[in-house]
């Protein structure tokens, strides 16, 4: 028996992604309600921003991004951000990075690498690469699709992207190419630009160094936004999940940053797994936040919480099987459309699959997945043989008001650490 039957909806339908791959203009709420922190911690954001008219337009149609998930190769594709969208309404998306020559070689199938749904605002693009030619050619070619901001990858340490792809986070040892590229890019578009990498590569390792780099690119570029992985990368042929673990996290080079860049936007990322680890970060004075794996991995944990703890936002009330039964329209509306099966019932289903994390049930409910992937063929006979596994109880739980545990004393002291202040040597920095 499916267990949406008879279940009254209290939110509106889901546009199907086949129906609207966006071109469209963006949409947005402005009757978002405050509170007082709110209030100040947004103000204080968009101090810290400086646009052009232009792209301040863009981006103060949405909360501005305090909190945002990581980009995510194979992971933050268009149906894990239908679900993470569907979860939290003010969270910032990030695609998988893409490289520029995939959408400048791939222009007759665009649709299939930069398409998503109106819902999905505010998502961010993640390109990559090291030809200006085809960054230009990529930027503009996604300016059909409505991006509410173009990110450039500078830190992927994975060797097929740092390696023989010769960018992602090799890039940080060339920051005037950098530079150069954050002004092809914005020159392309009208929308916000900014830059993820890491705190060093390799021996490249010191704040002055980072601070080189900082001081590069926003000098010889509009870039005023720099996502802060706070860790540096090895290139030493260890592989992506060992540069999350091995190189020590350095918090204290993040907020050196802020005292020493005080006309740039900063976003820490780097193990950071929970919103109570977001706030205390956002305490001590954080610009904004990004949370990568936990974020998939404990989406009702970590997403659930933040458009309340994090913007101050009432509780929605939704429910799983609310946000299941959207889930459903989604997904059968995509099965299938790029050809050969493909996406297929496992591809689509595969961000739920941590959606019961700890739950009763959770563990049945996977057996029974996996063995619907072998022949279910809609999202309704898949929902209609696994979530037996699930007591209604769960199902029909609201998101809980109280906020999952953390570290909430991550950042304790982390300004009695900070490294001695940075001062530019001008000419020597910027033509080195």
């Amino acid at each position: 028996m499916v267990k949406f039957s008879a279940y009254s909806l209290m939110i509106s339908s889901f546009t199907p992604f086949h129906s609207i791959i966006l071109k469209n203009p963006r949409r947005f709420s402005r009757n978002i309600p405050f509170n007082h922190s709110t209030k100040s911690r947004v103000a204080s954001y968009y101090q810290n921003v400086e646009l052009h008219t232009e792209d301040m337009m863009g981006a103060s149609r949405y909360l501005p991004p305090l909190f945002s998930v990581a980009p995510m190769m194979e992971w933050t594709d268009n149906h894990y951000r239908t679900l993470a969208r569907l979860i939290s309404k003010h969270a910032w998306l990030y695609t998988e990075m893409l490289a520029a020559e995939t959408i400048v070689y791939q222009q007759g199938n665009l649709d299939k690498f930069l398409g998503y749904s109106p819902e999905q605002h505010p998502v961010v693009l993640q390109i990559g690469g090291s030809k200006l030619e085809n960054l230009a050619k990529a930027t503009e070619l996604a300016n059909a699709y409505n991006y509410d901001e173009i990110n450039f990858n500078c830190g992927c340490p994975s060797p097929k992207v740092a390696g023989h792809g010769c960018f992602g986070v090799r890039l940080m040892l060339d920051p005037k190419f950098v530079g150069e590229a954050m002004s092809v890019i914005a020159a392309n578009t009208n929308v916000p630009v900014s830059v993820k990498c890491r705190i060093g590569v390799d021996d490249h390792d010191s704040y002055n160094e980072l601070c080189d780099f900082i001081y590069k690119v926003s000098s010889l570029s509009p870039t005023r936004h720099f996502i802060i992985h706070s860790r540096k990368a090895l290139l030493n042929g260890i592989n992506p999940a060992d540069n999350r673990r091995i190189p020590p996290l350095k918090y204290e080079f993040y907020y050196a940053l802020l005292r020493d860049f005080p006309d740039l936007t900063f976003t820490i990322n780097g193990g950071i797994n929970s919103v109570v680890e977001a706030n205390a970060a956002l305490r001590e004075g954080a610009h904004g936040v990004m949370v990568g794996r936990a974020a998939y991995h404990y989406p009702w944990q970590t997403l659930g919480h933040v458009d309340t703890a994090i913007y101050g936002a009432p509780s929605s009330g939704i429910t799983r099987r609310e946000i299941l039964q959207r889930y459903q329209e989604y997904g059968d509306s995509v099965l299938g459309k790029d050809g050969n099966n493909r996406p297929n019932i496992r591809e689509v289903a595969k961000p739920l699959l941590n959606l019961f994390y700890s739950e009763p049930g959770n563990g049945l409910w996977k057996r029974k997945a996996d063995s619907a992937f072998m022949h279910c063929k809609t999202m309704k006979s898949f929902f209609e043989e696994t979530l037996v596994a699930i007591p209604d109880s769960v199902l029909d739980a609201p998101i809980a008001g109280g906020v999952p545990s953390g570290r909430e004393d991550l950042f304790a002291n982390v300004h009695d650490l900070l490294p001695p202040q940075y001062h530019a040597r001008e000419e020597e920095a910027l033509y080195a």
